[in-house]
């Protein structure tokens, strides 16, 4: 039984406002998928336009740093094959991040807080 549960933020290069209409729906889509591939749960998951707020729980068999640098990768990757504006960006992500980890009450203040993030 375990309950990793963290609170992750990171942004695009330079903070731009890329995160935008298609691109925010698809960047949902490709975290859910390259997640559940390793046993990881998204609780919440918020965008902006130029950052990303996510609430997850990450299986032991994967440190939280490794799931936040194979969720970048492959979103980038996968985004810059789709998109062809984001390719002209000398990278997509941010190398900066940020993990909180969270209890059971903090949980849901992250919750609703992430929740109130959206536009």
């Amino acid at each position: 039984m375990w309950n990793c549960a963290y609170h992750i933020i990171f942004c695009p290069k330079y903070r731009y406002k890329v995160l935008v209409s298609l691109i925010d729906s698809r960047i949902k889509d490709l975290v859910l998928e390259k997640l559940s591939t390793y046993g990881c749960e998204v609780l919440e998951q918020g965008l902006m336009p130029d950052h990303v707020h996510l609430l997850l729980v990450v299986s032991p068999i994967l440190s939280v740093l490794q799931a936040v640098n194979t969720i970048k990768g492959w979103t980038s990757y996968s985004l810059r094959k789709e998109f062809s504006n984001l390719r002209s960006l000398p990278s997509l992500w941010s190398p900066s991040k940020f993990i909180s980890s969270c209890g059971a009450v903090m949980l849901e203040v992250v919750n609703s807080y992430i929740e109130g993030q959206r536009i």
